[in-house]
């Protein structure tokens, strides 16, 4: 019996001979891809240290009035863009412009009782000058009756009225003496000194001063650039140091990553990083370390952890990092409290110190 074999197909033929021609691939490319792997993830491997703990940061004020009073006007809208110096609201002025018109009157009168006791300081010297004289004719006129009485050539009435007026001349002077000390002293000791230098002048210059910024501040105006936040309505009635509505900075907007001590190992001040914002998938931003918190994210909360007990359970603490973002023209605008993601390579040249502490501010 014999056995007779068909032949080989050219299809099949062609398999054999892909076959051995893959195999030198596989053998040589496989270990060479898996080689190349090995050596990336070695090389580059604690690199970079990423996390998705981390928002979007802007310097954000309470904008409180430094008087109190009714709300007459309201200049700003929710959410709308203002500018260093820009009026916010006004409280009304109508009881500042009457304490303002009182301080001045009262300025007025201590100018004019100044200008008074100056007035009277030097009549009072002009008197002390009349006093000498008195006082030098009253005495002569003594002294010469004393000598006529001892010759028996004047009446002891003569000599009585002449001691009498002597006498009284002197006390008035060192009346007019005492007044006149008097007088210095309400001039502060200085009665030739300016009006303005007074301290009654001044006193009441300051209370003008007060109520003027009193009424200045009745405007109460945005502290830096950026968005208003609620506005309050007309007719609220506030109290000083009462928050009243917020401004959120445009400009100084920063990252706040919390990333885990154990990550942070290799990260300094200056190093780049690369930033996602959740709200633009796809729009990358560069940054750089701006600082490092100098304490856990645990060490800020009202009621820290307490370790001391027999529970304990070590748990990874996470560090504030911020970053600041190297901001270009066309980028969109970043939020308050957007979710981002946050890439440190930790082999970077840092930026210079400059350009770290413009980024920190």
């Amino acid at each position: 019996m014999s056995v007779t074999f068909a032949p080989v197909s050219n299809t099949a033929r062609r398999l054999l001979s892909d076959r051995a021609q893959l195999r030198p691939i596989l053998l040589i490319g496989v270990p060479a891809l898996l080689i190349a792997l090995i050596a990336y993830f070695y090389f580059t491997g604690g690199r970079y240290v990423s996390t998705d703990n981390a928002y979007a940061k802007a310097d954000m004020v309470s904008v409180s009035p430094d008087v109190g009073g009714r709300i007459v006007k309201v200049f700003v809208r929710e959410n709308q863009f203002v500018k260093a110096g820009d009026p916010l609201f006004l409280i009304d002025p109508a009881p500042y412009q009457i304490a303002l018109a009182q301080a001045e009157a009262q300025l007025a009168t201590a100018t004019a009782n100044v200008k008074a006791l100056r007035a009277k300081y030097e009549m009072t010297v002009a008197q002390l000058g009349l006093s000498a004289t008195s006082i030098a004719y009253y005495k002569r006129q003594f002294e010469r009756q004393s000598a006529l009485a001892k010759s028996n050539f004047a009446s002891q009435s003569n000599l009585d009225t002449a001691r009498h007026n002597f006498d009284t001349a002197s006390q008035l002077d060192g009346v007019l003496r005492q007044s006149l000390e008097q007088i210095s002293a309400q001039l502060d000791g200085a009665p030739d000194a300016p009006v303005e230098s007074h301290a009654s002048y001044l006193a009441a210059k300051a209370m003008r001063d007060n109520a003027a910024l009193n009424l200045e501040r009745t405007t109460v105006r945005a502290p830096f650039d950026g968005v208003a936040g609620k506005q309050p309505q007309v007719g609220d009635q506030i109290a000083p140091g009462m928050a009243v509505l917020s401004v959120v900075s445009h400009d100084n907007v920063w990252i706040e990553g919390n990333f885990k001590e154990t990550d942070l190992t290799n990260v300094h001040a200056g190093q780049l990083a690369e930033i996602d914002i959740d709200t633009y998938p796809g729009h990358k931003w560069t940054g750089h370390v701006a600082s490092i918190s100098q304490a856990t994210g645990s060490e800020f909360s009202v009621l820290p952890a307490q370790n001391a007990t027999g529970n304990w359970v070590k748990v990874v603490q996470r560090i504030p990092v911020r970053i600041a973002i190297d901001r270009k023209q066309g980028d969109p605008e970043i939020r308050a409290g957007m979710s981002a993601n946050i890439e440190i390579d930790t082999k970077s040249e840092p930026v210079t110190s400059l350009q770290t502490a413009s980024g920190a501010q």
